[in-house]
C-alpha cells in the first residue's frame, strides 16, 4: 500500500515496487484515507509519505505511528524529501522491527530501494545512512560515549539493516572484526540479546528509541 500525495511519484512507486514483485493493494493521497486502506486491506506492508494533506507537516507520521498501534503485523516504511530525525525517532520509539525510513532520493537506485523495501517487509528494518548519521551524531548520552570511532561507524552501518559481511564491505574490514566490534557495543551499552535473525538491528532501535529525540 503507498501513501504519497504526489500523483507523479505514486505512479512511479507503484511501478518500481510491481517491477521488483511487489503487489500493491492501492494507493492514497492522504493519513486518513491511508488508515481506512489499510483497515479494508490489511497490508503487509505501507509505504508513507512522511507530509501529506491537509496540514504537510506529520501526518504520514502519526498515520504511521497508529497503524503500527492498531495493526503491528503491517510493516511500515516513511518516505521523507529531507532528514528529519525527530520522525524517525517517533515510529522507532515504540517500534523494533518491520520499520524503515528512507530519504525520497534513494528510489532513483531502484535495486537499492526494492531491497530496503523488501527487508522490511519480512520484519527487518531499513534506515538512510543519513537518517543514521543524524540520530548517532546528536546522541550525548554515556554509553554511547564509550564507543570507539570504529564502533560508532559499525553501530552506524549496523542500524542500516546489513549483514555481518554488508558491513564489513561498507567499512572495509574483515568479518571477525565486525563481530569483535558488535560484542564490544552490546557490552558497552549494556543492550540485552534477542532472539531473532535481527537482534543487531533491533538492539540498535532499542538504543536510539530509548535516547529520545
Amino acid at each position: 500500500m503507498i501513501a504519497e500525495d504526489s500523483l507523479l511519484l505514486r505512479v512511479g512507486l507503484v511501478k518500481v515496487l510491481e517491477m521488483g514483485g511487489f503487489q500493491v493493494a492501492t494507493e492514497v493521497g492522504d493519513g486518513a484515507a491511508l488508515l481506512a486502506a489499510v483497515a479494508e486491506h490489511r497490508p503487509e506492508l505501507a509505504l508513507v509519505d512522511v507530509r501529506m494533506p491537509p496540514g504537510f507537516t506529520d501526518e504520514g507520521v502519526r498515520a504511521a505511528v497508529e497503524i503500527r498501534r492498531r495493526w503491528p503485523g503491517t510493516a511500515v516504511v516513511l518516505l521523507s524529501q529531507y532528514v528529519e530525525e525527530r520522525y524517525a525517532a517517533e515510529l522507532l520509539s515504540s517500534n523494533t522491527g518491520g520499520v524503515g525510513y528512507l530519504l525520497k532520493q534513494r528510489v532513483a537506485d531502484v535495486a537499492e530501494f526494492v531491497a530496503a523495501v523488501r527487508r522490511v517487509a519480512e520484519g527487518g528494518t531499513a534506515l538512510d545512512p543519513q537518517v543514521v548519521s543524524q540520530l548517532l551524531l546528536r546522541r550525548d548520552l554515556d554509553p554511547l560515549e564509550r564507543l570507539t570511532p570504529r564502533e560508532r561507524d559499525v553501530l552506524g552501518v549496523m542500524a542500516e539493516g546489513r549483514s555481518n559481511a554488508g558491513i564489513a564491505q561498507a567499512l572495509a574490514i574483515s568479518e571477525s572484526a565486525v563481530a569483535k566490534h558488535i560484542n564490544n557495543i552490546f557490552a558497552k551499552l549494556d543492550l540485552p540479546t534477542a532472539d531473532a535473525d535481527h537482534r543487531r538491528v533491533l538492539a540498535v532501535l532499542r538504543f536510539l528509541a530509548a535516547s529520545g529525540t
